[in-house]
This record gives C-alpha cells, sequence and structure tokens, in this order.
C-alpha cells in the first residue's frame, strides 16, 4: 500500500551535504564509519530508525513530501532543496552584540563556535569574536544547504 498523509512510517536514513559528507544517520555503524558519533558525544542508543506520522510536520517538508506514493520496504534518494528543508540563510538572524552586554546575556566569554541559548528559545553559534562586538547566527545550521537524503522505508502502519 502506498503511503499517504496521516500513515506513520520508520524509515532509516543517510543525510548527506552536496560534496557527499553525511551530517547525520540513523544507522549507527555509518556514525562510527564517519566519526559522527565521537564529533557528537553519541552512543549507539542515539542512532535509531525515525518513526513519525507522514504530513504532520515532524521532518522537513521535502522529505515528508517525497515519502507520499512509497511502500513499504521501498529505498530513494531524495534530494531536497534549502526551501523544502532549513530554509535559505538569512542575513537578519545575524545578530551583532557589545562583548559586554553578550557576555552578561550568556554567562561567559564569548569564543567562535560557542553555542547559546537565548531567552526567546532561539539558538545560535558564535561566528565573530572582535574588539567591540560578538556575532550570533541564529540560522539554523543547515539552513542554506541542498540536502540529500537516502531513505529506506522500514514500516507503514
Amino acid at each position: 500500500m502506498a503511503i499517504e498523509p496521516g500513515d506513520t512510517v520508520t524509515i532509516e536514513y543517510v543525510g548527506r551535504f552536496g560534496d557527499g559528507t553525511i551530517f547525520d544517520t540513523s544507522r549507527y555503524e555509518i556514525a562510527v564509519e564517519e566519526g559522527l558519533d565521537e564529533a557528537q558525544d553519541a552512543t549507539p542508543s542515539d542512532y535509531a530508525a525515525l518513526s513519525f506520522t507522514v504530513g504532520a510536520g515532524d521532518i522537513i517538508e521535502g522529505l515528508d513530501d517525497a515519502l507520499v506514493g512509497m511502500k513499504e520496504e521501498a529505498e530513494a534518494t531524495v534530494e531536497v532543496p534549502p526551501e523544502k528543508a532549513y530554509g535559505e540563510h538569512d542575513p537578519e538572524r545575524v545578530r551583532e552584540y557589545d562583548t559586554d552586554t553578550f557576555e552578561g546575556m550568556v554567562g561567559q566569554e564569548p569564543a567562535v563556535g560557542l553555542h547559546v541559548h537565548a531567552q526567546n528559545g532561539l539558538h545560535g553559534d558564535v561566528v565573530a569574536v572582535r574588539d567591540d562586538a560578538v556575532e550570533v547566527d541564529f540560522n539554523h545550521e543547515l539552513a542554506g544547504k541542498t540536502l540529500t537524503f537516502e531513505i529506506e522505508v522500514v514500516d507503514v502502519r
């Protein structure tokens, strides 16, 4: 039976950037092979098949759309453009803060790569530190990227 919106599905997946670099996977053996488990301080339980309801907005739109019409045990490679994934990179979401203000808000000195949680619920990464300012990028880390997913439909309910 073909997958329809409202069906609950379980998929295994490997997510790649355009250059072939793997950024995420549900398969632990691939995560180990690529060093993702170490880079993300992950354990085997962090890698598992993904279950969700198609059309409920639980996953990115492009992947959700691609599943409609597929069947259990089907495999596919799906290319998802930014507008159907995490959106385009928005320069308006890169904010600049006075260094003292930043330290007061975050409670630590700024450093490039530092991940911060804003009081409004946004998450961002420090992308530049200068003598007079700190830049924080609140775009999703995958914004602006075309993503390729190798998916396998494991179960449909």
